[in-house]
């Protein structure tokens, strides 16, 4: 599916590509995990894949959890718009409510440690 979600509700499961000539380092692939509450990801998060990035911290931040993971162990690319979409979502929390973000790559932890450090809602696990 090209720039868009399948699986009924919200985010269930996509794959956005930068057209059909893209390589699948272009698209971002966006899974639940299995057995906790969240997403794994995979792929690159850029202006092309955006939407699905900013469709999935929008379901994260409607989710009722208590915590909720992000795991992004197999993103190969994150722009400084993605890092702030996700201090952004996050920001927009209740109290009490945080974002895990596991092995993330090395240029997200540093975007927030340069810009929003302390980000109490989010935590990172490498």
């Amino acid at each position: 599916m090209i720039g868009g979600i399948s699986g009924g509700d919200g985010v269930r499961e996509a794959d956005v590509t930068a057209g059909s000539a893209a390589r699948s380092a272009d698209a971002l692939r966006v899974h639940p995990l299995a057995g906790r509450p969240g997403w794994q990801a995979a792929g690159e998060i850029s202006l092309l894949t955006r939407p699905v990035w900013e469709r999935l911290l929008n379901e994260l931040v409607q989710s009722e959890e208590a915590a909720c993971h992000l795991e992004l162990s197999a993103v190969t690319f994150v722009d400084v718009a993605g890092v702030s979409a996700l201090a952004v979502a996050a920001q927009s929390l209740p109290e009490g409510r945080h974002v895990m973000i596991e092995q993330p790559p090395a240029v997200l932890r540093r975007v927030l440690d340069t810009f929003w450090p302390g980000l109490p809602a989010i935590k990172v696990v490498a």
